[in-house]
């Protein structure tokens, strides 16, 4: 064991859910060194300070026979399955031989208790990685699951999934492709910032309900899960209805277990780093933490623009390390060259609070910095960086974040640029948006879904035909040099394109519809 912990702080580090203090000798103070089991037949002593636990030990007489035995080898606490210990006889005999007793939930596993009190006494290995003490991180999933009779997962903040509980195959796709990919998929995270889930999940101290957002999903419970106040990742469980009353409480409870395992395995960035990604993340995430994060930042009062990088190329999975590296660089680049602004890492994307000279010159500014960053790295690094808009106040930083976040979006679908303002490209996001409002109806219905349909079937090129005599402004001999056929071949490609599409191009709105079809169908999967 590393650290030693008095009866009450291992009470409290493994929750109320699991353990209960049933009697004790007027305090509970008593360092705890260790945790055995009572074995009447083994031949090791109970050595000075260990909980022990009282397997077998069904009713109060036994419980005050083994109170004085541990009174004597000075043991700091007896645990024993509820309702062995109630009664006064149970309290008198804890107050004459100086040992705790706590009551174990009738709900909790022996294996639960041992490896969470076992949790709760090791020291943080230095320099643990993630994956290194995922083993950990699973058991207390499954034993969180066990207890709370839910399925779960625990997500860092990025949400990405560091362990989950036993047999999620089948509860639904969503959590499916979560466990299979140990992250929650990107367009998945949008739609909860979106929603502002992870803004009321950062002010909120109870579970939050998030109801099902797509189809074939059921809704889920979740709670941030603190260490000294800050925000180290997310415990997530299926419901099909809001947790109230005792359940609630359970999942509170449950909540602070994790936590505290969480945070003494959580190996990662240094102490500055984690702070770093903490207010920026309270700035981007947390309106009611903002106004101090931005003070503590040295940025309150001054108009900013958020800068995000994003270390993916096309349709790679963003890896945290990277994502780390990338932000560390940054936020010693600004300190060190512009001696203003913060960078950190939010959900493996970087974000930049940079302050601007003036709201005119304000991207551009942001712009010149993010390229002259990304410049030192040559080709070593593959980043693209948005920029947002100019924030003048506090409170549009989060629209900044939003417009820095649809650039990176934009910048991703094949474009050569890797610095990019919203201002330079405000078509691109305009159509992105529209995308995003009309995904669902992409697929099914319109003129492009049908000449894409018909191509598919007949091995033709009507949208080919189509796009080529929109770009030419309707000039039919430029749009066919354009497509190496004669002008008269092109005039009958789009008779025939006008009657599978059932388009009129002499329609102003049908050329303007068939133009936004094609763009939107070129920027969102069908």
């Amino acid at each position: 064991m590393g650290r030693q912990l008095s009866v009450e702080r291992v009470v409290d580090e493994v929750g109320s859910t699991l353990l209960r203090v049933a009697a004790h000798p007027g305090h509970l103070d008593t360092a705890v060194t260790g945790v055995a089991i009572h074995d009447p037949g083994d031949e090791h002593p109970t050595a000075p300070g260990e909980a022990v636990l009282g397997v077998g030990v069904t009713d109060p007489d036994h419980v005050c026979r083994l109170l004085h035995e541990l009174g004597a080898a000075d043991a700091a606490a007896l645990l024993v399955r509820a309702p062995a210990a109630d009664g006064a006889r149970v309290r008198e005999a804890s107050a004459a031989t100086g040992v705790a007793v706590l009551e174990v939930s009738r709900d909790a596993t022996w294996t639960q208790v041992v490896g969470l009190v076992r949790a709760a006494l090791e020291e943080p290995a230095a320099g643990l990685a993630p994956d290194e003490s995922r083993d950990d991180l699973f058991d207390v999933a499954n034993a969180t699951a066990a207890l709370l009779g839910l399925d779960i997962t625990i997500e860092n903040r990025s949400s990405r999934v560091l362990a989950f509980s036993a047999g999620q195959e089948d509860v639904d796709e969503g959590r499916r492709r979560t466990v299979l990919d140990l992250g929650v998929p990107e367009y998945y995270v949008r739609l909860l910032t979106e929603r502002g889930v992870f803004r009321r999940l950062y002010r909120a101290r109870r579970p939050v309900y998030v109801e099902s957002l797509e189809p074939g999903t059921r809704p889920r419970a979740a709670i941030a899960l603190r260490h000294n106040e800050n925000v180290i990742g997310f415990l997530w469980a299926i419901v099909n209805a809001p947790l109230t009353g005792p359940a609630e409480q359970a999942f509170v409870d449950a909540s602070l277990v994790v936590a505290a395992h969480l945070s003494r395995h959580l190996a990662g960035p240094a102490p500055g780093a984690r702070l770093r990604d903490e207010l920026v993340a309270a700035v981007l995430d947390d309106p009611r933490r903002s106004a101090d994060a931005l003070r503590r930042l040295g940025l309150d009062g001054r108009p900013l623009c958020v800068l995000a990088l994003d270390t993916r190329d096309g349709g790679e999975e963003r890896r945290p390390a990277d994502a780390r590296r990338l932000g560390d660089a940054l936020a010693l680049h600004l300190a060190g060259v512009h001696r203003s602004g913060a960078a950190g890492v939010v959900r493996n994307v970087v974000y930049a609070l940079v302050p601007v000279p003036s709201e005119e010159d304000g991207q551009a500014h942001v712009a010149r910095v993010a390229a002259a960053f990304l410049g030192k790295f040559g080709d070593r690094a593959r980043a693209r960086a948005g920029v947002g808009s100019v924030a003048p106040t506090a409170e549009l930083i989060g629209r900044s974040r939003q417009d820095a976040d649809d650039v990176l979006r934009a910048l991703r679908d094949g474009r050569e640029e890797r610095v990019a303002t919203c201002a330079a490209l405000r078509v691109d996001l305009m159509v992105l948006r529209l995308a995003d409002q009309a995904r669902a109806d992409l697929a099914a219905c319109g003129p492009v879904a049908r000449l894409l349909a018909y191509d598919a079937k007949h091995r033709t090129d009507l949208v080919g035909t189509l796009d080529a005599y929109l770009d030419s402004f309707g000039d039919v001999g430029t749009a066919a040099t354009r497509l190496h056929v004669h002008p008269n071949t092109f005039r009958y490609r789009l008779a025939r394109l006008c009657d599978v599409g059932g388009l009129d191009l002499s329609d102003p709105d049908a050329r303007l519809g068939a133009i936004l079809d094609l763009r939107l169908h070129g920027m969102v999967e069908v």
